[in-house]
């Protein structure tokens, strides 16, 4: 806007010409780099489809979807290599079995093909971390999906490396946060794209439903069970922390889940009427060790520990969850879980770091629990911030040891009794039978010097007395 200064009543009329001509522009830009977005995703979609010379490894559970993904890649010309995460799915109570996975892969059209047993290496380095750290999130969920896709990310880039591809696969949707996880896993781990079936129109629309898959399958040779008509009216996806319940029939908040929902814990109405007790054993807030006091039976390697606790907890319907949560990709979902081992390991856990972490300590610690559930949970497990806190969490459990005993007994895990070399706890002090140390005549000062400024607020705030 050029030309003499203008009069108040000229400047007014300006301004508003000008923001006008403002909002215009943003309008015009906004419609721009809308067109420009969606031209390019759908160019990058497009490029995915031309396969030839490319590369890649999939993320591979031998079911349908992943069957058919496999096939339809393969024909557009990649040279797929299918992986296979055997994360201890099954939880310990019906384990799955992985054997002919291979020869299915193959002969849905992999050029090669990997099983890998990753149950230790998920438990220590993803399980673990989370209970020590009591990464929690919403108050609620024990981050059971979340923590196990890095742990196959990981090995998929591994594999990627190897075997020289460019790509990476995975069988995610479009509205759930596993793309999401997946995607800024591999990003943060190596120099690798991602190629997403159900983000590819020319895949999506072809493949409207299960029906679609099927016939796909049929068409070309997939060697898939056909459908039997039995299916479950939800999806599934379980390892060996935790086996979850979404979609179809639980996508209404309202509607009660069925009793099918129920594979690694039984009804409450079914749960049994004896207890079991158990002794836990913590080392740099980590379990090493438990007991079965009933029995005598041990467990002392990460795998062995969940999957016993897991059989215990389950029996005793421990660790069952329906909740509506929110997805990082910006909607609510509703999901039933089921985590009975890691849930007894996080109030054995939480028991021994009240005898041994300091007050201010634990507080602070309280606070950084929550990013780090909130950064599992949205996809950042290789992330610098998640490395901070990482470091930082591990540095307050360098004295969180000893012993839990817990009882087990229809939902509640109860806590029996504790014990730690390095206790905070000292029993002189708290007694009402001995002065141990502790002074009372000092109570009086410590109290009124905390009082002062309710004190204060209180005269502000004209209070009569």
């Amino acid at each position: 806007i050029t030309g003499s200064t203008p009069c108040v009543s000229e400047k007014g009329e300006s301004f508003r010409t000008a923001t006008t001509m403002l909002r215009t522009v943003v309008r015009t830009a906004s419609r721009v780099a809308k067109r420009h977005a969606i031209t390019g995703t759908r160019a990058m979609a497009s490029s995915q489809l031309d396969g030839k010379g490319k590369k890649l490894v999939l993320a591979y559970s031998g079911g349908l979807d992943t069957s058919t993904q496999l096939r339809w890649l393969a024909d557009q010309g990649y040279e797929v290599v299918a992986f296979t995460a055997n994360l201890g799915q099954g939880g310990g109570m019906n384990d799955e079995d992985f054997s002919g996975i291979e020869e299915k892969a193959l002969a849905s059209g992999a050029v090669k093909a990997y099983v890998l047993d990753l149950q230790e290496d998920f438990v220590k380095n993803y399980v673990f971390p989370v209970i020590r750290s009591n990464a929690i999130y919403e108050s609620r969920y024990l981050l059971g999906t979340s923590l196990a896709r890095p742990c196959i990310t990981k090995a998929q880039v591994d594999i990627a490396m190897k075997e020289n591809c460019q790509y990476l696969a995975h069988g995610s949707t479009g509205k759930g946060n596993d793309q999401v996880r997946f995607e800024l896993g591999t990003y943060g781990l190596a120099n690798l794209e991602c190629v997403v079936p159900w983000r590819i129109p020319e895949f999506y629309n072809k493949f409207q439903g299960r029906q679609d898959l099927l016939a796909y399958a049929k068409e070309r040779g997939i060697p898939i069970a056909m459908d039997a008509g039995n299916r479950p009216p939800y999806s599934m996806d379980d390892n060996m922390f935790h086996i979850s319940f979404e979609s179809g029939v639980l996508e209404d908040p309202a509607a009660t889940a069925p009793d099918s929902c129920h594979k690694y814990t039984v009804p409450l109405t079914q749960a049994k009427e004896t207890h079991d007790d158990v002794q836990i054993f913590y080392e740099n807030g980590d379990p090493v060790k438990v007991v079965n006091l009933g029995t005598g039976e041990e467990a002392t390697t990460p795998a062995s520990i969940l999957k016993m606790l897991n059989i215990l907890g389950g029996a005793h319907a421990i660790g069952r969850i329906d909740i509506v949560e929110n997805r990082y990709v910006g909607i609510k979902s509703r999901g039933v879980y089921e985590t009975p081992g890691g849930t007894i390991l996080r109030q054995g856990h939480l028991d021994i770091e009240a005898l041994t972490l300091d007050r201010e300590v634990l507080r602070i610690r309280d606070g950084l629990s929550l990013k780090y559930a909130e950064l599992c949970y949205n996809g950042y497990w290789f992330s610098p911030e998640m490395e901070f806190l990482q470091h930082s969490l591990d540095f307050t459990q360098k004295n969180v040891c000893g012993e839990v005993r817990l009882r087990l007994y229809r939902g509640n895990v109860l806590a029996l009794g504790r014990s730690s070399p390095k206790s905070l706890y000292k029993q002189d002090l708290v007694s009402m039978d001995v002065e141990g140390g502790f002074d009372v005549a000092l109570s009086e000062g410590f109290i009124r010097t905390n009082a002062r400024r309710l004190q204060a607020y209180r005269h502000v705030n004209g209070s009569a007395n």
